[in-house]
């Protein structure tokens, strides 16, 4: 596990990116992401996608822009792991496994839930009307896209906070169940930044592709421009005084500006400038931030190719991490492979047995261990160290006695355990497959021989 704080963020790909996606998430994720200490993981949620929205081309399209908006923003692909859901299927999987312990009482207190539910009610239909298995088992797949990478802090608006709670609990169950002493998942913390912004729409409601009152972030100059022409305003003639502070527009303007910039705006709307002239101040301002970035957009946009080969190479970052450590999953759940037992057919379990053996020795600190050898000579384990000879021998009694194995599977390694305590570990395997045939031949060995 890395040493660095480990953030994830994931955003979802229903439509095309808006000032309040990039000053609300993006541009606040983008600046954490330069943190020497963070470790950041950023992703297209585009499973979640497919709970909200039923067209095809339009999920395409969005994916598309999410990239393409991310990169423009000024995304390092080099210091963070930014890819896909979909090209990470370990992330299904482990949805599976976690709805497989999930209890359902949770899940029927997800927030979204309950709203479909009370809404079909307050209109006299069946409460499940329009209710899909993906909108009430959203909570499990976002608990696995924290989980997969075990993520210390989420950064969420606050109608997300609970999903976040539900994640630790799901997380926490699988330990309890599975972990036999180890924590697989580390719990997550939501990140709520208060300072981030919630940016008024047109119409002064909270921008949202829902109210259709966005201002789309890098459509064109002029787009723009006629879009901010349409904020809602009060009927202050120029030369009136304007209240700031109640104002949508300069709610837009102060997100984007230096505190310099936005007390001099405030001090000309108090001084009656007109809101014709205000909304201008704000298109160039705007213009001049996102100017370049626009342009950057566009060309991401029309290379394609490029974009996929970026979050390809995301894809396996996140793979190098998700692939060895679904199989520690796996194992722990008893989803183990067959492949070390056929290995060790042709040999019986008695020739197994009488072929390992113990060999203890003493090392220089005066300490006591002892290594299981294979048939081979191939070193099973290692113990740990021991005060005395008698304490290491009791160990080895242990383990021949016959009783289950703890065994825990650590990456490309494994460890033994008894009565809560690591007693042995075993060297590094070159792949999985090679540490399952070790821990397979492991267990043979200390099988009490049968007469």
């Amino acid at each position: 596990m890395t040493n660095r704080t480990r953030i994830l963020t994931g955003i979802t790909t229903t439509g095309t990116p808006h000032l309040g996606n990039y000053a609300g998430a993006i541009r606040p994720a983008i600046l954490a992401s330069r943190d020497s200490n963070a470790d950041s993981f950023y992703f297209l949620a585009d499973y979640h996608a497919l709970i909200k929205c039923d067209d095809p081309l339009r999920i395409q399209r969005s994916r598309l822009e999410i990239a393409a908006t991310w990169l423009a923003g000024g995304l390092d692909v080099d210091r963070v792991t930014f890819y896909r859901q979909s090209d990470i299927p370990e992330i299904p999987e482990l949805t599976w496994l976690l709805t497989c312990v999930a209890a359902k009482g949770l899940l029927n207190r997800a927030h979204a839930y309950k709203a479909s539910v009370d809404k079909n009610v307050e209109t006299g239909e069946d409460p499940d009307a329009g209710i899909t298995m993906g909108l009430y088992s959203y909570p499990v797949l976002m608990a696995a896209d924290i989980l997969m990478f075990n993520a210390h802090k989420v950064p969420v608006g606050r109608d997300q906070i609970q999903h976040v709670e539900m994640a630790r609990d799901i997380g926490q169950r699988f330990n309890h169940l599975f972990g036999q002493g180890k924590e697989f998942f580390t719990m997550p913390e939501a990140l709520i930044e208060e300072s981030v912004a919630t940016l008024p729409g047109l119409d002064g409601r909270k921008m949202s592709k829902s109210y259709d009152n966005t201002i789309p972030l890098f459509s064109s100059a002029k787009e723009m421009k006629d879009a901010i022409s349409r904020i809602v305003t009060d009927s202050k003639a120029p030369g009136e005084a304007k209240d700031p502070d109640n104002s949508h527009l300069f709610t837009l303007f102060q997100a984007f500006a230096s505190p310099a910039q936005a007390d001099e705006f405030r001090s000309e709307l108090l001084g009656g400038l007109g809101w014709g002239e205000a909304k201008n101040r704000l298109f160039q301002l705007l213009d001049n931030q996102l100017g370049e970035a626009r342009d950057k957009y566009h060309q991401l946009i029309e290379r394609p190719a490029d974009l996929e080969d970026i979050l390809q190479i995301g894809a396996k970052k996140a793979r190098a991490v998700a692939t060895p450590f679904l199989n520690e999953l796996r194992e722990a759940v008893g989803l183990r492979s067959f492949v070390n037992q056929v290995q060790v057919a042709a040999t019986t379990k008695k020739k197994a047995a009488k072929a390992a053996r113990f060999v203890s020795f003493r090392e220089d600190d005066g300490s006591f261990r002892f290594r299981l050898l294979a048939a081979d000579g191939e070193q099973l384990l290692l113990s740990r160290n021991f005060a005395d000879g008698k304490t290491a021998g009791q160990v080895t009694k242990q383990l021949q006695s016959g009783q289950p194995l703890d065994v825990r599977s650590e990456d490309l390694s494994f460890s033994v355990w008894l009565e809560g305590e690591c007693v042995g570990d075993s060297p590094a395997f070159a792949d999985a497959a090679a540490r399952d045939a070790a821990i397979e031949a492991l267990r043979v060995a200390l099988t009490p021989v049968q007469d």
